[in-house]
């Protein structure tokens, strides 16, 4: 304490009174606020402590009861001076008194304001972000018997910027937040305000938190057992009324149990850290999602019982009955438990010591390192056990063992020499110490796998960019991310949990795992318009292979040729008859025909791909012509008569006849299943006949007159009126339509007769005699 300026009168401040002191530091680490709250005499007070280095004037300020109380002590941006700071000490009265410190000079009142704009008001709880206050105050009815209890919904949050005007400092005008509201505690992050129900708060009204997005002007309703619920942009102050707000929202509501609160706080990454009275510490993101970060070693805490957090980069420091509990925010993990010998402890800031923590007690400022000792040579307990789990999964999907192999096993068995060598190697390459502190089989091993370490810790370090990133920055972050975990999971053995964690990818970020697929396959349009790929045999292998539908269950989860089918149907529905025609090249060449390994061993291609396109949410004008792309871009006589069945279906003649005659050179027998359905057709109806120049030659080879007719009048159409010579209608076959057909089919010559005129035409007949062997 003795870095600071009347340092005995601050541990004395620390010594006294019932209820612990609140100690708010200034954002510089120079200055200390203490406030008092009933100390004795029963008397309120703040006083300010700056380090020996800066000279200047103290600031201390006292009141006692029936004066107003003070509410908060808060640091807002100076909008005089950039990257300066001004103390605002607000009162529960709305009076707000703005401070800022002169070197050499001291503490000097700049400007004394109003925050609210009633008399009667009464603000209970005010934070700041950047040059704003934010601050929820009561306003009681203007009945002065009026019952408090049926004017619940009394409390309004409001905003306010600090602006510099002709006379000093002044307030803008008020923005109103939320109006008719129940009480709420605000806490700031910097880019949003999180609105926690005070403890009185009905039953209804404390199932749920609040977020506001000042940017946007954007309202999230957020319960921590459920999610994101509702958000709604506030164009107008009309529309922050908070019964109108949850109107469409309180079915949902009400089914959920109510907020169990006893600590809250906001993180420096942005989040809301919430204590359970039963020790339980999560964290609220500001999209309304919760994850769970660690349970404090307790049975349950008392209301009055205080609980410290603060998080210094990824590290989360908890304090609770004298014990400093040290909890990885990102996995979860307690690094450091540690009895303190003083159960009052505040957090103090310490810029530029990224790597420590300070900590003010009574007796004095101690520092907490967070940094690991340079000499350790034994790897890392958490590391160890994620390698270890990982070589249990490997080991056991080779071993041909039916018991179960266990983490216990896999180190007390010593056969296993992989997962020892890979953790020791991890962790100096993690902590970029010199090879020689490793075993020589461990150098070579760390020299051959240092691409793949590079690759390794680049991507560690893009997770925690995304972490840490701003909104602004986090989709290009997540583009990056994605396409790096695509390419390594295509890269990697295919089994349900890779493709599990691969839907959950293409579910969450579906446009970055498009463009990562395009790029992991080097899809791309050449000159011809046709669509070719460079990815190597082994990924194609992964994306026709890996689980199929009838392997991973009905969860959900899809394989990832599926996956894949659906980014094209969503981001660029032309390429996918490509696609599926390509696959199909590569799964000829990669599996025999009809192999059971392969694809086309199981379910087409192209029926996967309809699949696909069937499971569609809406169904568009164009799912009929790219399900008709679909079946005949696998060349398969079932899915090209099909097809040419969903044209006849569809009335499109000149696409009916384009698909015959490209389609009957195939093969002989798909020829002649496509003219005898043509045909029927001709039969039923005269659509057919402008085109009759282009089907007559597709006739095949066998066909005879006999077969013409017994096909043409099988699908006649039968007419209940009594036959006459000539049709008024001008719709029935004529033998005229028919003739052009017979008469080619009968100057044609028969199969039979050219195969004896080529035995008849042969040079001797019949064949010379061979010569005798004598």
């Amino acid at each position: 304490l003795s870095d600071f300026s009347r340092g005995h009168w601050l541990r004395e401040l620390l010594c006294r009174g019932e209820q612990p002191s609140h100690v708010q530091p200034s954002p510089d680490g120079q200055h200390l606020l203490v406030l008092q709250k009933n100390g004795p005499p029963p008397l309120s007070r703040v006083v300010a402590f700056q380090r020996h280095s800066i000279a200047g004037a103290d600031l201390e300020r006292s009141w006692q009861p029936p004066q107003p109380a003070l509410v908060g002590l808060l640091f807002l941006q100076s909008p005089v001076v950039l990257s300066s700071w001004v103390l605002a000490m607000v009162w529960e009265h709305g009076r707000t008194e703005v401070w800022h410190f002169v070197v050499a000079v001291g503490w000097q009142l700049l400007q004394t304001l109003e925050l609210c704009q009633g008399a009667r008001a009464r603000v209970v709880s005010v934070c700041s972000q950047g040059a704003s206050l934010v601050w929820c105050e009561e306003r009681p009815p203007l009945g002065t018997h009026s019952d408090m209890s049926k004017c619940s919904f009394r409390f309004c949050v409001c905003a306010r910027a600090l602006q510099v005007g002709e006379q000093g400092m002044r307030l803008g005008p008020v923005k109103m937040v939320l109006h008719n509201s129940p009480e709420y505690q605000v806490l700031a992050s910097p880019q949003h305000i999180f609105l926690v129900p005070a403890a009185a708060s009905f039953a209804t009204t404390s199932k749920f938190l609040l977020i506001w997005h000042p940017e946007t002007a954007k309202l999230t309703i957020t319960a921590p057992s459920a999610g994101f619920i509702h958000s709604k942009v506030l164009h107008s102050s009309s529309e922050s009324d908070f019964r109108k707000l949850l109107l469409g929202s309180v079915g949902i509501l009400s089914d959920f149990t109510p907020l169990d609160i006893h600590t809250s706080a906001v993180s420096s990454s942005g989040g809301l850290l919430l204590v359970s009275t039963k020790g339980a510490v999560n964290m609220v993101e500001p999209d309304g999602t919760q994850r769970h970060i660690f349970d404090l070693e307790v049975g349950s805490l008392a209301q009055g019982s205080p609980v410290r957090l603060k998080t210094f980069g990824s590290i989360l420091a908890c304090v609770l009955a004298g014990v400093l509990y040290l909890v990885d925010q990102n996995s979860g993990r307690l690094i450091e438990k540690e009895v303190l010998s003083v159960k009052e402890v505040h957090f103090l800031e310490s810029p530029g010591e990224e790597d420590s923590i300070q900590l003010l007690t009574q007796a004095g400022i101690y520092s907490f390192s967070l940094s690991k000792p340079e000499d350790s040579s034994r790897p890392e307990p958490c590391l160890v056990e994620m390698v270890f789990e990982e070589a249990c999964r490997y080991y056991q999907r080779r071993s041909l063992s039916s018991s179960k192999l266990t983490v216990e096993k896999l180190k007390k068995g010593g056969a296993f020499q992989a997962p020892v060598a890979l953790a020791a190697i991890l962790q100096h390459s993690l902590h970029q110490k010199p090879a020689r502190g490793l075993q020589d089989t461990y150098a070579k091993l760390l020299s051959t796998m240092s691409l793949e370490l590079q690759s390794y810790m680049s991507l560690e370090l893009l997770k925690t960019c995304v972490v840490c990133a701003p909104e602004s920055e986090v989709e290009s972050y997540c583009k990056e991310l994605v396409e790096q975990e695509v390419s390594r999971i295509l890269h990697s053995d295919m089994d349900k949990d890779n493709l599990a964690y691969l839907n959950s990818v293409f579910a969450s970020f579906p446009k970055a795992a498009w463009k990562a697929t395009r790029s992991c396959l080097q899809l791309q349009h050449n000159g011809d318009g046709h669509l070719i790929a460079r990815a190597t045999p082994e990924v194609w292998k992964k994306v026709l292979g890996g689980p199929q539908l009838d392997e991973v269950g009905q969860n959900g989860m899809v394989p990832l040729f599926e996956l894949i089918c659906a980014s094209f149907l969503r981001f660029k529905p032309k390429w996918l008859p490509s696609f599926v025609e390509l696959t199909q090249q590569y799964a000829s060449m990669s599996w025999a025909y009809s192999s059971k390994e392969g694809p086309e061993g199981r379910v087409p291609l192209y029926k996967r791909a309809l699949g696909v396109l069937a499971r569609k949410n809406k169904h568009s004008e164009g799912d009929d012509e790219m399900e008709l792309e679909l079946l005949l871009c696998s060349k398969r006589p079932k899915a090209v008569l099909q097809a040419l069945h969903l044209l006849i279906r569809l009335k499109r003649w000149q696409r009916v006849v384009e698909v015959a005659e490209k389609f009957s050179k195939l093969s002989p027998l798909l020829n002649k299943e496509i003219f005898t359905t043509l045909l029927a057709e001709f039969a039923q109806h005269r659509e057919l006949d402008p085109y009759l120049d282009q089907l007559w030659p597709l006739c095949p080879a066998e066909l005879t007159a006999s077969d013409i007719l017994t096909v043409v009048l099988q699908y006649l159409p039968h007419s209940q009126e009594d036959p006459v010579p000539f049709s008024s209608k001008g719709n029935q076959l004529t033998v005229g339509l028919l003739k052009p057909l017979l008469q080619r089919v009968v100057q044609r010559p028969s199969v039979q007769a050219e195969m004896y005129l080529d035995a008849l035409q042969s040079p001797t007949f019949p064949p010379p005699t061979p010569p005798r062997e004598h």
